[in-house]
């Protein structure tokens, strides 16, 4: 028995001699041995930029839906390796996964699940409004058949190694966030908390990172005029993610949330639509476009423009043969032509725009609300 104790402190001996390492030790030599890059975007890999354009969630409280459908639509392009900016519908992932305005967000885990079981059509389907509050709501009949799914989805560690790596392996990565007031007027750099107090939380997009600046490079879903023009490098050590708001429901929560695999529909034959004039949070002179203000003015919808004299509704349009002008679901005009364009007739008040493009197979719609003064 003596005899087989010392065989093995001997072991135990002859072990440490070999591999003298610390658990620290052993992960800073697992960093050096993972040969990642130094840094890495979907914004440029080889010079492509993957990315679709900022869009802005204003005045609803859409974060988590616009965080997702950012991952969605740059893995669809990077997957594909094409650049055609595919839109999907936030709006369509917020309330149908169960989002309210009213509760003033949509769970996270319940619309990935959402998307990995049934998965989000185009813009076309449930354009935004950007009403700030609840509605009925119905997503184009056939929306069913231009779907797009994922194959699975699961938590990150939050660790620099462990993002990094789900970001080169997965894509771009869904994230929760607390922040604080100085965040509401970031312009630019590399942010981190300097001064306020915890304003509130938000979800949005990473999707590179720089270990020169040491800072991820984060896609919001704010507009243009915020940030970057709309984007974000945070600092690795900004202390802005957590998982709590969802540990209730998945313990295993770390905050940060990885796509796995997107198929489906990516590419689905329907005509796009937007509607260019008038756009939300603007007022119209006879044509002119001003910036709106005084914008919580009670008589009106907030976000909707305000409209003052004749106007041109203007639309940009894809793969359309036809388009349709209603006013509160009453069809007021056709065009057949490009530009497809209407002198807007309609009395003063709030009204509803809705826009729908037409080809031979499919259709598709924006829509708008607008006070007419």
């Amino acid at each position: 028995m003596k005899k087989t104790i010392a065989i093995i402190f001997i072991i135990i001996i002859l072990s440490a001699l070999i591999n003298p390492i610390s658990k620290s030790e052993n992960i800073s030599i697992l960093l050096e041995k993972t040969d990642l890059p130094s840094s890495f975007t979907y914004c440029d890999i080889d010079g492509v930029d993957y990315t679709t354009p900022i869009k802005n969630q204003a005045p609803a409280p859409t974060c988590e839906a616009y965080a997702l459908c950012a991952t969605l639509e740059t893995m669809m392009q990077y997957q594909t390796k094409e650049i055609y900016n595919p839109d999907l519908s936030e709006t369509h992932l917020y309330f149908y996964a169960g989002g309210t305005y009213e509760r003033g967000y949509v769970n996270l885990i319940d619309a990935a699940n959402y998307i990995l079981e049934t998965g989000v059509p185009d813009e076309g389907c449930f354009p935004d409004p950007h009403r700030p509050y609840d509605y009925p709501f119905t997503s184009l009949q056939g929306w069913e058949n231009r779907t797009v799914k994922i194959q699975s989805w699961g938590w990150v560690e939050n660790t620099e190694l462990a993002i990094k790596t789900a970001l080169i392996e997965h894509g771009p990565l869904v994230f929760c966030a607390h922040f604080w007031e100085d965040f509401l007027y970031y312009r630019g750099g590399v942010y981190k908390h300097i001064w306020g107090q915890i304003a509130g939380g938000h979800v949005m997009t990473i999707v590179g990172y720089d270990d020169n600046k040491q800072c991820w490079i984060v896609k919001n879903s704010a507009g243009t005029k915020w940030g970057e023009e709309g984007w974000l490098k945070m600092a690795y050590n900004a202390d802005m993610i957590t998982g709590e708001w969802y540990k209730r429901d998945d313990n295993n929560c770390t905050g940060i949330m990885y796509l796995n695999v997107v198929y489906g529909n990516l590419k689905p034959d329907v005509p796009k639509i937007q509607i260019q004039t008038p756009k939300f949070y603007k007022t119209y002179l006879y044509g002119l476009e001003f910036s709106t203000l005084f914008k919580n003015v009670k008589l009106f919808t907030k976000a909707s423009p305000r409209i003052i004299g004749d106007i041109k509704i203007e639309v940009t349009v894809e793969n359309t043969n036809q388009v349709e002008f209603y006013i509160d679901n009453t069809k007021s005009y056709i065009d057949n032509v490009p530009p497809f364009e209407w002198n807007l007739e309609t009395t003063s008040g709030s009204h509803m725009l809705t826009v729908k493009a037409s080809n031979e197979y499919n259709r598709s719609i924006d829509i708008l609300d607008f006070y007419k003064i």
